[in-house]
């Protein structure tokens, strides 16, 4: 039996806004990360991919709320957990990532320092040995020890983020969540960035990865599950190789579709039509069916349910539904 290192079960997080409307922006997510496994989270802006991330952080903003779900940890939902206890779990246990590494960092302090600062406040021991480990992360990412003295501005947009992987390596967690880690780096960098997180990877033997973004291409280079996510809901959960050379939900299809491949030169770029819908008037029925050209009565009128097609392949379509009847 396959050790679990993160299992969400059914999170709901929704953002309450002053006008009375509530936007479900993760509305029954569920999935589960083995030890040493990486799952990823794809989908378009607005999905709330982030969103997960921020609820198994307990970093949730104003006027959002964790309203219900687990997010199991070491036997105990760290949802039900009090500042104190989920002070003991971020950084030390899971760690996380950002989208922005040229924000993340105080711009006033050394670049060193801050990745320190995380291992004596979780750590709790001596600085000597504190610098060591922080020096040593930094270098295991892939960074000049020079630059252990640098402030964040002079440092450029790649370096900045391998020196945020290197804070939330610093105490060894066991999960790390990347949220949109490539995001806003060029071509290269993105692929040095994720170059990097397969070595740490297979380096860290316990290391279990949860990987957000939008592109179908960067998340297939390195999670063995992803789960596809649309308007807060799950649409398909699968193996990667599976998933992307038989994807069963329309939208994961389109989303393929939309990836360049090098095997095929002269191909055209296929983009979903149509807009993402708004969260503060959601359509009756599949979310997607708007966009999707394969939609029937009954995807206009209720949500369909979350079905196990194949072992480990899930996918929540009308279509796949009739197909099994």
């Amino acid at each position: 039996m396959t050790e679990l290192s993160l299992e969400v079960k059914d999170l709901k997080s929704y953002y309450f806004l002053p006008t009375g409307t509530v936007i479900k922006a993760v509305d029954g997510v569920t999935f589960e990360i083995a030890e040493a496994g990486a799952l990823g989270i794809i989908g378009e802006s607005g999905s709330g991919k982030s969103t997960v991330a921020w609820s198994i952080m307990r970093f949730m903003p104003f006027p959002g709320k964790t309203v219900g779900g687990q997010v199991l940890f070491e036997g105990q939902n760290i949802l039900e957990l009090d500042s104190e206890g989920m002070r003991k779990i971020r950084w030390k246990k899971i760690a996380m990532v950002t989208q922005s590494a040229m924000s993340a960092f105080d711009p006033l302090m050394k670049m060193g320092d801050q990745i320190l600062e995380a291992i004596l406040l979780q750590e709790g021991v001596p600085e000597s040995q504190a610098l060591e480990q922080a020096q040593k992360t930094f270098e295991e990412v892939g960074l000049d020890p020079s630059r252990f003295k640098s402030y964040p501005h002079e440092m450029s947009g790649g370096m900045k983020q391998r020196a945020m992987i290197a804070m939330a390596l610093a105490c060894r967690p066991a999960v790390i969540i990347a949220d949109e880690p490539t995001t806003a780096l060029d071509v290269i960098v993105q692929a040095q960035i994720l170059k990097l997180l397969q070595e740490l990877k297979n380096r860290t033997k316990s290391l279990s990865i949860l990987f957000i973004s939008h592109d179908l291409s960067i998340v297939a280079a390195l999670c063995d599950k992803i789960l596809v996510m649309y308007a807060g809901k799950m649409m398909e959960l699968a193996e990667t190789r599976s998933l992307v050379t038989n994807p069963l939900h329309p939208y994961t299809s389109e989303l393929v579709n939309s990836c360049p491949r090098i095997e095929k030169r002269e191909m055209s770029f296929e983009s979903i039509p149509g807009n993402p819908p708004d969260m503060t008037d959601l359509p009756a029925g599949c979310p997607f069916h708007p966009r999707c050209k394969y939609a029937i009565k009954i995807c206009r009128e209720r949500n369909p349910e979350w079905l196990e097609v194949r072992r480990g392949h899930f996918v929540a379509c009308h279509l796949v539904e009739r197909a099994r009847e």
